[in-house]
């Protein structure tokens, strides 16, 4: 079988590369990405290693880049991304592009450094400009007003300020500051009153109010102003609000007290002068200083923001190249080096068939870097199970992800995901079936796949958008196949399409159809044409309001039942290929066997019996082969395993519905009751039989359980790890795990049969929920007539869109999904699959540069 249906041949491989060569080797075999190297140093610590330096040099080209990267986003400014990937520089490039980063940076943070410098001075001089503007308006406001609007200072304050106020001679800025010495009434006091200004931050200031209250017992006066824009912070650059204060006190006590409070609170203290010629003088000074500042700031800026331009350009091409560089060397890192120093081993899976490409690109690495001593590529034998690969494309990707979310399987084991396109949205169609949702889903699915290009290179964090686009084409199958069942179903937004017209006729009164609530329609009469609808449910089902589900459940129920039996049956069949493939006789005779003949003699004859119902029972036929007559098929199964008689339906009705049924009855589940010591003790009592006979024959022991290992082993190098291998087991454990097996798959039959039934559950909710939807919502809207009732239809049209999308297409098609996924995991995948194994993970550059540069060491 080829490698959709079973995982890649492997082969581990042994490579010798001159050291000249093997950085170029290495480049080479990760643009290719079919090679997975193992550690040969597991046990060197990984700052011992031989290449821990020069991974060290890129890990710090990193952070320079990281850096950059920063710089950029922060401005603004879109970086280049033209979709290629450049080759991994030479190692001697390393260099090169160490200097061209440390260049940058350097050149950067210098310009980073002097704008911040620049801003900080710039912010110094515009917080002293408004300090000046205000304080000007301070001092020209009248003392009496001072008075009256202020109530930071004492009594004694007051009365001193009226003073000083009563002095019509003197400047009013005098008056405030004591400037000529204002005398008191007493003789020989001075009173000159000294004042701090400065800004402090907006939201500070009430504390820094009751702050300066209560530390000076309220001896000062303070006055403040807001400023009305926002100042920008130089070091993050937010923007900060902040107000100007002037605080007045007398003595140098009072002095040093408010000068610590305004440093507990993080105040600026700018110098004010005293008179106000000085203080216009300053200001004019400040507005001249601040011009030029501006013009110097405007080219910082574009300076740096041509240093950035030029970076972004090549920035991504950068990263590239560095985190290349940086997963060759940490690979490097998994080598060994031989005794001589000058040749360099690794061990390597590979896929058989990639052998050859691998070979030529080692060649091509070799021609790059000059040497003359070609690598050497050698198959080795080994004892290990291979890990699991399976090719796959952009349309089988999403299904592989679903199967190895479960397990990857085991090496060379079935792979259930080609099956897996097929079964999984039709199983979810059964479930979702509506032509109008399955529309709706496969258009967003359609939509996805047609945009895949442009919405790939877009490459968003938002995981829950990823999850949709990676899934784009099982959506868009879902959709496809939920419009066929809407089909079968004869079901659109809970309503019918009459494409064929209706095989039933009334013979009844429009009044009495329309007001008759169990109106039946007999198909023994008349009413009915006598052939079925052509294509999936008749219309007619959809006015029939009193035995609509009755009909309905019924349906639904029966194909759940059947779609389910052979999903498992088919489960079974392909562990028969894995016993095959694998030369497993004892679980093909004493597992497969049994397994299927249980399944068949009991589940696929209920189907049987379910075809034959609807087969020979019909209102059309002559009694005693009418609808009455129809036994009841699950009555009939309970009685055939409990070995009881079934009773009639009816009064002179046929008790079996064919000749012979309680015979087969009978043997079926006689067969099935012999499977089950089968399943139990067949492979358990052949295994020991087996050792019994290999401990008397006539070579040693250990000779003969050599051979066997080895030809057990030498099966595994080519077949991998899905065969069985017992000899190290105790029988006794063998036992216990046969016996478990047997007990988990004879019930698991009953228990996933009946779990199937969540087809017909999850199908008849989402129909009832779409017929509520129609019937309490969008039907308000059509019943309206006029304009009044256009507006209206459109706001209920839109309302019952909303809830459609996101009731019945995202939450019910979710909750489908999810049901689905189970049916396939622990209904189908149990019957064959093991998923035991380890995925392959080979070095490649395309994985690396996807997931931002995260190089994992393979063991």
């Amino acid at each position: 079988m080829g490698s959709l249906f079973r995982s890649e041949e492997m082969a581990l491989c042994q490579l010798f590369l001159q050291s000249e060569a093997a950085y170029a080797c290495v480049s080479e075999l990760g643009e290719l990405g079919l090679v997975q190297f193992r550690d040969l140093n597991p046990d060197v610590n990984a700052f011992q290693r031989k290449f821990v330096n020069e991974v060290r040099r890129c890990d710090e080209m990193e952070r320079k880049l990281r850096y950059l990267e920063k710089e950029i986003k922060k401005d603004g400014i879109p970086m280049l991304d033209t979709g290629e990937s450049p080759e991994a520089p030479q190692p001697r490039e390393m260099i090169d592009l160490e200097a061209t980063f440390e260049k940058l940076e350097n050149e950067l943070r210098e310009v980073n450094q002097n704008a911040e410098a620049l801003k900080r001075n710039f912010l110094e001089l515009t917080e002293l400009k408004h300090i000046l503007r205000k304080t000007q308006v301070f001092f020209d406001e009248s003392v009496p007003m001072v008075y009256k609007s202020t109530s930071t200072y004492s009594s004694n304050k007051y009365r001193r300020y009226l003073q000083m106020a009563d002095n019509q001679n003197e400047d009013e800025q005098a008056q405030l500051l004591g400037e000529e010495g204002v005398r008191a009434n007493q003789p020989g006091q001075n009173l000159k009153l000294g004042f701090v200004a400065g800004v402090i931050s907006r939201e500070k200031l009430p504390a820094f109010e009751r702050m300066l209250w209560r530390a000076c017992r309220g001896n000062v006066f303070l006055r403040q102003a807001m400023i009305e824009s926002p100042l920008e912070d130089p070091t993050n650059g937010d923007q900060v609000y902040k107000s100007v204060f002037i605080i007045f006190f007398q003595g140098d006590q009072l002095k040093t007290r408010v000068k610590k409070i305004c440093e507990g609170f993080r105040a600026t203290l700018y110098p004010c002068p005293e008179a106000p010629a000085d203080r216009r003088e300053m200001a004019m000074g400040v507005m001249t200083r601040i011009e030029d500042l501006n013009t110097v700031l405007g080219q910082t800026q574009d300076h740096r923001h041509r240093v950035l331009v030029a970076a972004a350009k090549n920035l991504k091409n950068w990263f590239v190249k560095v985190r290349k560089i940086k997963a060759i060397y940490h690979t490097l890192n998994l080598f060994n080096l031989d005794v001589t120093q000058k040749c360099l081993i690794a061990e390597c899976w590979v896929p058989l068939l990639d052998i050859e490409t691998i070979q030529l690109a080692l060649r091509r690495g070799t021609e790059r870097s000059g040497s003359s001593v070609p690598p050497i590529l050698n198959r080795m034998q080994t004892f290990e199970n291979p890990p699991t690969y399976n090719r796959t494309n952009k349309f089988t990707k999403a299904f592989q992800a679903l199967i190895d979310a479960y397990g990857v399987a085991s090496y060379r084991e079935m792979n259930p995901a080609p099956y897996t396109i097929i079964t999984f949205p039709f199983l979810f169609a059964v479930m979702f079936g509506d032509l109008g949702h399955g529309a709706i889903m496969a258009l967003f699915g359609l939509w996805m796949i047609r945009k895949e290009k442009g919405l790939a290179a877009q490459k968003t964090d938002n995981e829950i958008w990823n999850i949709f686009f990676g899934g784009r084409y099982i959506i868009f199958l879902m959709g496809v196949f939920s419009m066929y069942t809407g089909l079968i179903y004869n079901d659109i937004f809970s309503k019918s399409l009459n494409i064929f017209g209706s095989h039933w006729h009334l013979s009844y009164n429009k009044s009495t159809v329309w007001n008759n609530n169990y109106l039946q329609l007999s198909p023994a009469t008349s009413d009915y044409e006598g052939t079925p609808y052509p294509f999936g449910m008749d219309p007619i089902w959809q006015v029939a309001s009193s035995n609509k589900i009755v009909f309905q459940n019924a349906y639904k129920m029966k194909i759940s039942i059947i779609f389910g039996v052979l999903h498992m049956i088919f489960g079974v069949i392909m562990s028969w290929h894995n016993h095959t493939y694998f030369r497993n006789r004892l679980s093909l005779l004493y597992e497969f066997i049994p397994q299927l003949l249980f399944l068949v003699v009991l589940f696929f004859y209920l189907v049987l019996l379910m075809f034959i119902k609807w087969n020979r029972y019909a209102a059309t036929n002559e009694f005693p082969m009418t609808e009455a007559c129809a036994p009841s098929i699950l009555i009939t199964f309970i009685d055939m395993v409990l070995f009881k008689n079934s009773k009639a339906p009816g009064k002179d009705c046929n008790i079996y519905m064919f000749a012979g049924q309680s015979f087969f009855q009978t043997i079926f589940v006689l067969i099935a009751l012999a499977c089950i010591p089968v399943m139990l003790l067949g492979k358990p009592i052949k295994i020991m039989q087996a050792r019994k006979l290999a401990n008397e024959e006539v070579q040693p022991i250990t000779g003969a359980s050599d051979a066997e290992v080895g030809g057990m082993s030498n099966g595994g190098g080519s077949h991998g790890g899905g065969g069985e291998h017992h000899d190290e087991e105790e029988m006794s454990e063998i036992f216990i795990h046969q016996g478990i097996h047997t007990i988990e798959y004879v019930l698991g039959s009953v228990s996933h049969t009946a779990s199937y039934l969540r087809l017909w559950a999850l199908s008849l909710a989402h129909a009832q929920l779409a017929e509520v939807l129609w019937s309490m919502v969008l039907s308000l809207g059509l019943n309206k007539e006029g304009w009044l009732g256009g507006i209206f239809l459109t706001v209920v049209f839109a309302f019952w869109a909303v809830l459609t999308v996101g009731i019945l297409v995202l939450m019910e098609g979710l909750s489908a999904f999810l049901h689905t996924l189970r049916l396939h995991w622990v209904e189908f995948q149990s019957k064959f699959y093991m998923g035991h194994g380890y995925a392959f993970q080979p070095f490649s550059f395309d994985t690396i540069i996807e997931n931002g540069g995260a190089v994992t060491e393979t063991e």
